[in-house]
C-alpha cells in the first residue's frame, strides 16, 4: 500500500479524566531538579533505609524466592501484618482471606474503589485531599463529593489547625452514597483523627450501608504521644471498612511500592476479584525480605519518635522566620502560612508562591491549594521534613534569608 500522499490520521480517544493534568508533585520536583533547589516538596526520604531490609531482600533472591508469589500475597507476610494489626489495635484479620498485599497504597485505593463503586454512585472525599482518589472515582464513573476541612483560626486570626467538618459530612449524605474516605494522619496537613471522631463517623453510619476508605499509610508517625486511632480499633467500622497501609512511608522505601488492605472476608473477595486483574500480584523477594523484617516491631514502634526529632528540627528553624507555623501532629509534612512574611511575594496565589520559593530561593514545596478540586486559597504550603539533618539545615539556611 503507497501511503506517501495519505494524510495519516490521528484517532481520537475520548479523555476518561479529562480534567487532569501532570500532578503537583511532578510539576515541582521537576521545578526543583531544573533550579538545583532542595526538594521539600515530594513526600520521599533522602537518606537510605535500614540496610537490614534490603539484605532480606537479596537473601530471599538467593534462596529462589524470584517466581510468581500467591495473588494476594506470601503467607509469611500476611501473616505478619495480621499479627502487627492485632497487637496495635486488637483487630484480627484471617491472613487467609482478609489481607492483600498491595502495588503500594495508591494501587490499593484505586482497586478499593474500582471493586466497590459503580457509575452513579456518590463517594465522600474530605478536601484537602490525597490527589489519586478523585481521579480513581471519575475513572470507574463514581462522583465524588467534596466536603471541606474546617479551618481553624486563633484569636490573632492565625491557622490554629483543622478540624472534620461533621455537619457537613452529615447534609453530604444522600441515598446514593456508597463510600467515605478518610485520611489520618492526614496528607497534606498532618492533621490526626481522635478517637472521638472514629465514634462520630461510626454515628454518622451506623444505619447505613456505607462503606469506608480508610488511607492510613501514616499511621505509624504521629507524634507526641499520641495513639494512631485505626478504623480497625472500632469493632463497627471495621465490619464495614478497608484499611490501606504502606511499607515504603514505614521503612523508608517508597519506591518499592508494596502496601496492604486489610479488610472483611466479603469486601475482601471483592477487591481481590478487581486486584488480580490490575496488577495480579507483587514482587516477590521484597515481600519474602519484608516478612523477615517484620519479625522486630522495633522499627515501626520508634518511627514516630525518629520523625519526631525530624518535626521538631524542622519546627525550630523555621520560627527563625516569618512563617507561621501550623500544628504538626502527625506524617512527616509540616504546614506554613506564608502570607505574613512581609515581601510583595507573600501576595501572590500559593501555587506562584511555590514556583518563586523554587526558582528564587532554591527550596521545593507544595501549594495546599492543589488539593482541592477547585483551589481554595488560604496562603499555606506545605514541607516535607522526611529529609537528612543536613538537607534540612540548608534549605532552613535558605528560608532563613527571605
Amino acid at each position: 500500500m503507497n501511503l506517501n500522499n495519505t494524510a495519516l490520521r490521528q484517532i481520537p480517544l475520548p479523555s476518561r479524566l479529562p480534567k487532569v493534568g501532570t500532578t503537583i508533585f511532578t510539576v515541582m520536583s521537576a521545578l526543583a531538579n531544573e533550579h538545583k533547589a532542595i526538594n521539600l516538596g515530594q513526600g520521599f526520604p533522602d537518606f537510605d533505609c535500614d540496610p537490614a531490609l534490603p539484605e532480606a531482600v537479596y537473601k530471599a533472591m538467593r534462596d529462589g524466592h524470584n517466581q510468581y508469589p500467591p495473588m494476594t500475597g506470601i503467607a509469611p507476610l500476611r501473616e505478619a501484618v495480621s499479627q502487627k494489626i492485632s497487637a496495635l489495635y486488637g483487630h484480627h484479620y484471617d491472613p487467609a482471606t482478609e489481607i492483600t498485599i498491595t502495588a503500594g497504597g495508591t494501587q490499593g485505593i484505586f482497586t478499593v474503589i474500582a471493586c466497590a463503586i459503580n457509575p452513579g454512585d456518590e463517594v465522600i472525599v474530605i478536601e484537602p485531599v490525597y490527589d489519586s482518589y478523585i481521579p480513581s472515582i471519575d475513572t470507574v464513573g463514581g462522583t465524588a463529593v467534596p466536603v471541606q476541612l474546617i479551618v481553624k483560626r486563633n484569636d490573632d486570626g492565625d491557622i490554629s489547625g483543622y478540624e472534620i467538618p461533621w455537619d457537613a459530612m452529615a447534609k453530604a449524605i444522600t441515598s446514593r452514597t456508597k463510600m467515605i474516605m478518610i485520611n489520618s494522619p492526614h496528607n497534606p496537613t498532618g492533621m490526626v483523627w481522635q478517637s472521638a471522631d472514629i465514634d462520630r463517623l461510626a454515628d454518622l453510619v451506623r444505619d447505613t450501608d456505607i462503606l469506608i476508605c480508610s488511607d492510613e499509610v501514616y499511621e505509624h508517625m504521629v507524634f507526641d504521644g499520641k495513639d494512631h486511632q485505626s478504623v480497625a480499633r472500632h469493632p463497627e467500622l471495621a465490619q464495614r471498612s478497608f484499611v490501606i497501609s504502606s511499607f515504603g512511608k514505614t521503612y523508608h522505601v517508597t519506591g518499592w511500592k508494596v502496601g496492604y488492605v486489610a479488610a472483611p472476608a466479603h469486601l475482601s473477595a471483592e477487591f481481590r476479584k478487581v486486584h488480580q486483574f490490575n496488577v495480579f500480584t507483587i514482587n516477590t523477594p521484597v515481600q519474602y525480605g519484608l516478612a523477615d523484617y517484620l519479625k522486630n516491631p522495633d522499627p515501626y514502634l520508634n518511627l514516630a519518635g525518629f520523625y519526631q526529632q525530624k518535626r521538631n528540627y524542622m519546627r525550630q528553624g523555621l520560627e527563625q522566620t516569618k512563617f507561621k507555623l501550623l500544628p504538626a501532629p502527625g506524617t512527616y509534612f509540616q504546614c506554613v502560612d506564608y502570607t505574613q512574611l512581609g515581601i510583595p511575594q507573600a501576595k501572590l496565589n500559593s501555587s506562584d508562591f511555590c514556583q518563586w520559593l523554587t526558582k528564587e530561593v532554591g527550596v521545593a514545596a507544595i501549594p495546599v491549594s492543589a488539593f482541592y478540586s477547585d483551589p481554595v486559597e488560604s496562603g499555606v504550603i506545605r514541607f516535607c521534613f522526611a529529609k537528612k539533618e543536613s538537607t534540612l539545615a540548608e534549605a532552613l539556611k535558605r528560608l532563613q534569608s527571605i
